[in-house]
C-alpha cells in the first residue's frame, strides 16, 4: 500500500510540474512589462533626451587644427566654436557670426599703407586685414588644465611620473576649472598651424596668404631645435605679423593679398580657439603615453563635450554645463515655415542633453538598429534602398509603404559635390581647342546618358549636371537659364538630354562619320584610364562602353592600380578619365578652380585634372575670385560657365543627392551640407520615441509556447509508461 501510494504522489508531483511551467509560460507571455527584450541601452535611459546615432570609421584626430575629415568632424563641430558658423536653413548657404559679434570686413591697404577701396583692382592691394572682435563671458567646458589652488596656481602645470602614476584618462583628474574665451586663444591656433609637432593640412595655403606665417613656422622649428627637456613652445612669447592680439575680445589677421574667401575658413574647426593653457597641460612628459592629448581629449566653448571615447565601441557627447546657449533661428527661406522647421524660433539650443554614437562596422545591423527605433537617423546604404524609397511615375523619390507605417520621414538634399568625366586637354585626339576636338567632346556629351547611370549605379541619388557648379552654391543658375544648350534642351518643364542623332551629327562634323575616322576608315579608338579594378567595376565599364558604342567609337577601359593612375596623372598620359570634387566651402572659385589653367596638373600638379586651358576664362577668373556675390559677379560667372560649356573639358557628369531618413521623434531635420555644428538644432520627442520602440520590438511568445507544449505532449507517453511499469510492479 506505501509504494502504491509514492506511485500516485510521484504521478501528482510530475502533473504538478507540468502545470506550475504552463503557468510559468503564461505569466512570461502576458505578465512582462513593455519593455524590449532587445532594447541595447539601459531601460531608465528611455525617457532621458538623448539622441542615438552610429559611426562606421574611427576618428584619428580630435585637435581641430589635424583633422580635416567628415568623421572627425560629427564631434569636432559641437565641440569646438571658430568665430562663424553657417545659417542652418538658408541656401544657398550664408555665413553668420557664431562666437563674433558681427562678420568681419575686411580693409584693404597699398604698399604705402594707405586705405583703399573694395573694388580697387587687386594688384594695387599689397595687405588685407580682418579685425574680429568677439562675445564676452563664453566660457571653456570644464577642464583640468583650468583647475587652480586656492591661490592661483594651476594644479596639474607640473605634472611628472609619479603624479600620473593613478592617472589613466582625464577623468582620473579630480579636479576641474575654466575661463573665458579670449581672443588670445584664436591667435594661439592659427600659430599653431605651422607648429613643428603638429601636422595642419592646411598649413601650406594658409602659409601663402596670412602674412608671415611661413617665416613664423621656420622659427618655432629653431625654437623646437634650442629646447630641452620639454615638449612646450611658449606660442604666446613669438610674435606672428598676420595674427595680432587687440584686446581680450579683439583680434585682427592680416594676409598679404586679397581673398574673400577667406572668410568661409573662418567657420571651419581650423579656427577654433585653442587655451594655451590645454595646450601645455596635453605637453606634459608622460602625457603621450597615456594617451591623454588633444586628439583624444578636445577642449571647447561649444554646446556639447566629449565625455567618453572608446571608439571601438561608442563615443559620448554630453551637455556642456558652461555652455552660454543660443537661439533657434527665427528666419530661413521659402516653405521652412509651412513645414514646421521653425516651430522652435527662438527657443535655447541645446535641446539635448546627450548624444551616444555607436560603432557600426556593417550597414546591415545599423538599418535593421533603425527600424527598431533604437537610431534616431539613418542613411540609406544600397542593399536597403529599395525597402525604405520607391519612385513614383513622375519620377520623384519617395517612401515605401513600410516606412511611412513607422512615420519615417525622408530628407534629400543635392551635395556640394561634383562627379564628372575629364578630357585630357593636352591629348592629340580628345583634347586641344580646334573645332573638330570640340565637337569630338560635345558628341560624347549628350551619348553618355547621366540619367541612366544615376538610375542604374546611384539608386536615382543624382541631378545631372549642367555645368561645374552644384545647387546650393552661388552662380549656380536653376531651369531654364540654366540649362546647357549643348547637352539639353528644355522641354516641357524639364531638360531633355539632344537625341542621339544629334550627337551623331556632330561626330561627323568632326570628322568621324559612324565613329571612323573620314580619311582613314579606321573605327575612332578611345582610352578611359581608371584606378577601379575588380568585377566591381565591370558593370560600369561595360555600361560606359555602350554609351560610346552608341556613336560608333571603341571605348578601351585601361584600369591600373592608383599610384600608376596618379602618375598618369601627372604626366598628362591619361586620355579620359573620371573625378570628383567635394566643396571645402560654399563658392564658385571652389570649382572654377578646377578649371583654372594655372592650376594645371601637367604643369603644376595643381587640381585641373583637365589641363584646361584658356585664356579668356583666366582672366575672368581671375576676376570673379575676388568679387563679392552680386549681379555683377554672376554676370561674370555666366561667361565662365559658357565658355567651359561650348570648350566641353569636361563631360559635367552628375551632382550626387544625399537621402537621409529620420523617425518622427527627430524635429529640425532640414539637411545642410556645409554646416558642421548642426546637433545643437536637433529635438527629440523621447515619449513618441519609448512608445514606438515598444510598439515595434514586442517579443513574440507563440513560438516558445509552442515548442513547450510540443514538449509535453512528448512526455506524456514516457510519463504513462512509467506509471503503467510501477502499477504493474505494484500488483
Amino acid at each position: 500500500m506505501t509504494k502504491y501510494l509514492k506511485i500516485i504522489n510521484r504521478s501528482i508531483s510530475v502533473y504538478s510540474l507540468i502545470s506550475k511551467l504552463l503557468l510559468c509560460l503564461l505569466l512570461l507571455c502576458t505578465g512582462c512589462d513593455n519593455s524590449p527584450w532587445n532594447n541595447p541601452y539601459p531601460n531608465q535611459d528611455s525617457a532621458k533626451n538623448i539622441y542615438y546615432d552610429s559611426f562606421s570609421e574611427r576618428p584619428k584626430h580630435l585637435d581641430p587644427v589635424s583633422s580635416y575629415s567628415s568623421n572627425e568632424y560629427v564631434f569636432l563641430g559641437q565641440i569646438y566654436e571658430p568665430p562663424l558658423q553657417y545659417h542652418f536653413f538658408k541656401r544657398p548657404y550664408e555665413l553668420i557670426p557664431l562666437t563674433a559679434t558681427g562678420l568681419p570686413k575686411a580693409e584693404y591697404f597699398d604698399k604705402n599703407g594707405e586705405v583703399l577701396e573694395e573694388d580697387a583692382n587687386p594688384e594695387n592691394i599689397d595687405r588685407v586685414k580682418y579685425k574680429i572682435s568677439i562675445k564676452p563671458d563664453i566660457l571653456y567646458q570644464p577642464h583640468p588644465a583650468f583647475a587652480k589652488n586656492a591661490s592661483g596656481k594651476y594644479l596639474y602645470h607640473d605634472l611628472n611620473e609619479k603624479k600620473l602614476n593613478n592617472i589613466h584618462s582625464i577623468s582620473d583628474f579630480d579636479t576641474v576649472g575654466t575661463r573665458k574665451l579670449l581672443a588670445k586663444d584664436y591667435v594661439y591656433q592659427i600659430k599653431r598651424m605651422v607648429h613643428p609637432s603638429v601636422h595642419s593640412p592646411i598649413a601650406g595655403l594658409m602659409a601663402k596668404y596670412i602674412l608671415g606665417l611661413n617665416e613664423f613656422g621656420e622659427e618655432l622649428s629653431k625654437l623646437e631645435k634650442d629646447k630641452s627637456g620639454s615638449n612646450y613652445i611658449d606660442l604666446n612669447s613669438v610674435e606672428l605679423p598676420g595674427a595680432r592680439v587687440i584686446d581680450d575680445t579683439t583680434f585682427e589677421i592680416t594676409l598679404s593679398q586679397k581673398y574673400p574667401q577667406f572668410l568661409y575658413w573662418l567657420s571651419m574647426s581650423f579656427f577654433a580657439p585653442m587655451p594655451w593653457e590645454a595646450d601645455y597641460f596635453y605637453s606634459q612628459e608622460g602625457m603621450t603615453e597615456k594617451n591623454i592629448t588633444l586628439d583624444w581629449y578636445p577642449v571647447g566653448t561649444g554646446p556639447f563635450m566629449l565625455s567618453e571615447n572608446n571608439p571601438n565601441l561608442r563615443m559620448v557627447l554630453e551637455r556642456n554645463p558652461n555652455f552660454r546657449g543660443e537661439a533657434f533661428p527665427s528666419v530661413g527661406e521659402s516653405g521652412d515655415q509651412e513645414s514646421g522647421l521653425l516651430d522652435d524660433a527662438g527657443k535655447k539650443m541645446p535641446f539635448i542633453d546627450k548624444a551616444i554614437y555607436s560603432l557600426e562596422k556593417e550597414s546591415i545591423p545599423a538599418w535593421n538598429k533603425f527600424l527598431q527605433g533604437y537610431y534616431d537617423t539613418s542613411g540609406i546604404v544600397s542593399d536597403s534602398f529599395d525597402q525604405a524609397v520607391q519612385f513614383s511615375i513622375q519620377g520623384d523619390a519617395e517612401l515605401t509603404n513600410e516606412m511611412r507605417e513607422k512615420g519615417v520621414q525622408l530628407s534629400t538634399a543635392v551635395t556640394t559635390s561634383t562627379y564628372y568625366m575629364g578630357f585630357n586637354m593636352v591629348d592629340d585626339v580628345i583634347g586641344g581647342d580646334s573645332e573638330r576636338a570640340r565637337l569630338l567632346r560635345r558628341a560624347i556629351s549628350i551619348a553618355v546618358d547621366y540619367e541612366e547611370y544615376i538610375s542604374i549605379f546611384a539608386n536615382g541619388r543624382g541631378q545631372p549636371a549642367q555645368g561645374p557648379i552644384p545647387p546650393g552654391i552661388f552662380g549656380n543658375v536653376e531651369g531654364e537659364e540654366g540649362v546647357n544648350p549643348y547637352v539639353y534642351k528644355w522641354q516641357g518643364d524639364k531638360p531633355v538630354r539632344h537625341s542621339i542623332e544629334h550627337a551623331k551629327e556632330l561626330l561627323a562634323q568632326a570628322g568621324y562619320p559612324d565613329g571612323r575616322d573620314k580619311i582613314s576608315g579606321k573605327q575612332l579608338v578611345l582610352n578611359l584610364d581608371s584606378p577601379a579594378a575588380g568585377p566591381g567595376s565591370k558593370a560600369s565599364f561595360d555600361w560606359m562602353r555602350k554609351q560610346f558604342a552608341k556613336l560608333g567609337i571603341n571605348l578601351v577601359i585601361r584600369a591600373t592600380d592608383y599610384n600608376r593612375f596618379q602618375e598618369k596623372m601627372r604626366k598628362g598620359t591619361a586620355q579620359i578619365f573620371q573625378w570628383g570634387w567635394n566643396a571645402d566651402y560654399p563658392d564658385p572659385e571652389n570649382f572654377f578652380f578646377l578649371l583654372y589653367g594655372q592650376n594645371a596638373k601637367i604643369d603644376h600638379n595643381g587640381e585641373n585634372a583637365a589641363n584646361y586651358k584658356n585664356v579668356e576664362f583666366d582672366k575672368l577668373f581671375n576676376q570673379m575670385k575676388s568679387m563679392s556675390n552680386n549681379t555683377e559677379r554672376q554676370d561674370v560667372i555666366n561667361k565662365m560657365i559658357e565658355i567651359v560649356r561650348r570648350d566641353a573639358p569636361w563631360l559635367w557628369g552628375f551632382h550626387p543627392v544625399g537621402f537621409s531618413l529620420h523617425h518622427q521623434w527627430y524635429k529640425n531635420a532640414k539637411p545642410n551640407l556645409m554646416a558642421n555644428n548642426t546637433l545643437k538644432y536637433k529635438r527629440i520627442e523621447p515619449r513618441l520615441r519609448t512608445d514606438s520602440r515598444s510598439a515595434w520590438n514586442q517579443p513574440i511568445w507563440w513560438p516558445i509556447a509552442l515548442i513547450a507544449i510540443l514538449a509535453i505532449i512528448l512526455l506524456l507517453p514516457a510519463i504513462i509508461s512509467y506509471r503503467r511499469k510501477e502499477r504493474e510492479a505494484i500488483l
